[in-house]
């Protein structure tokens, strides 16, 4: 059995920005032109005005500043409030892959690594570009990767449960490194309609190497457990998907899109991922007081910081808990990887960080590291 590491991460950031005082105007004018629209209905009390978004409202519900996305002009157009994705044919590489090449890229460079050092490659995100051929298929022959790629969801907790595949597939020398590659393109699953919602997620794509130890660079971090956990829930959800057609739905109907019962998610997943972050540490011989970093899932702020408190016995600072949410929003699944990307440079030799997602399903997977 290998020891297995986490030898580098990558990042690829979409180019355009979406702040939160453009979503709001693009918002407000669509509500207007709704509501002027079934004026007489809403005068009637038989459908309710859209009431209007703003800065203040997004910023005290979730903590986010800005956005980025892949195309922000459908977006910001009260006439569509969707983006402009250009369909490409079936010879030129997928959206998705080439997200995913480039983050992947990203990760391979910054450990000096080599296509030909790699056997796998996971594609594990909340939101598929398609339902086959695999976009991991893809994305490996695309690197120039030989081996094998298969594409997984777990939602937001994608990443976590792929590091578990990974680790596993090293740990027993099926692999010598496997990539886990989180192309999270949300923007077009998200209802920019609603006014609970319209602010949420962003656009990204993370890519994490996973490899022996023994062949990761020197500051890699050991992956010194994994753990996993699901318990279905009803309050995160989205119905889109190959039966709509046959169902006769409406692409429009509110339920193909993302929608949720936040107030309920709150209550029921930080006391959750708490508990689950406590009882792995415990596996292990440690504490949350002996962590020197929580990467979580970004998400929301109220929620990472009432799970740092819980954890903690304390209101966890920004070096305990880093955010990054403020600026990338919600990106699902590659939301902990970013934080991790973006601060483990000060991390010490011997000192120990967990990552962990949380999401839908419920599902929870958190990774403890120590760095070497």
């Amino acid at each position: 059995m290998h020891r297995v590491a986490i030898s580098s991460t990558g990042l690829y950031t979409p180019p355009e920005v979406i702040s939160n005082e453009e979503l709001v105007a693009a918002f407000n004018s669509f509500a207007e032109l709704e509501n002027a629209s079934h004026a007489g209905d809403i005068e009637a009390g038989t459908r309710r005005a859209i009431p209007p978004s703003s800065v203040e409202f997004i910023e005290k519900a979730s903590g986010i500043k800005q956005r980025y996305v892949m195309e922000k002009t459908g977006v910001l157009d009260p006439k569509r409030m969707r983006p402009r994705l250009q369909a490409r044919p079936d010879t030129e590489i997928s959206l998705m892959a080439e997200i995913g090449v480039a983050a992947a890229r990203d990760a391979l460079a910054r450990a000096g690594k080599q296509a030909e050092d790699i056997d796998g490659v996971i594609c594990a995100c909340a939101n598929m570009q398609r339902a086959y051929p695999a976009m991991a298929v893809e994305i490996q022959t695309a690197l120039g990767i030989k081996g094998f790629g298969f594409d997984m969801n777990v939602a937001c907790s994608s990443a976590t449960f792929a590091i578990e595949m990974a680790v596993n597939a090293v740990k027993t020398g099926s692999a010598r490194a496997i990539l886990v590659v989180d192309p999270e393109i949300t923007s077009p699953h998200l209802a920019w309609k609603d006014r609970d919602c319209h602010f949420i997620f962003g656009d990204v794509c993370t890519a994490i190497l996973v490899e022996r130890l023994e062949n990761a660079p020197a500051g890699a971090f050991e992956i010194i457990g994994t753990r996993l956990l699901t318990t279905f829930s009803n309050n995160i959800r989205n119905n889109a998907g190959y039966m709509s057609r046959s169902e006769d739905r409406n692409p429009e109907d509110r339920d193909q899109l993302f929608y949720q019962e936040g107030r309920k998610v709150f209550k029921e997943v930080c006391p959750m991922a708490a508990e689950h972050i406590t009882h792995h540490l415990a596996e292990h011989g440690l504490t949350p007081a002996g962590v020197r970093r929580f990467w979580l899932h970004q998400a929301n702020l109220a929620m990472n910081q009432l799970i740092g408190r819980k954890l903690l016995g304390r209101d966890a600072s920004r070096d305990d808990a880093p955010v990054i949410l403020d600026e990338f929003a919600n990106t699902a699944s590659a939301g902990s990887i970013i934080a991790f990307h973006r601060h483990h440079d000060d991390i010490q030799a011997g000192e120990v960080g967990v990552i962990c997602s949380f999401g839908a399903g419920y599902s929870i997977g958190s990774v403890v590291l120590r760095r070497t």
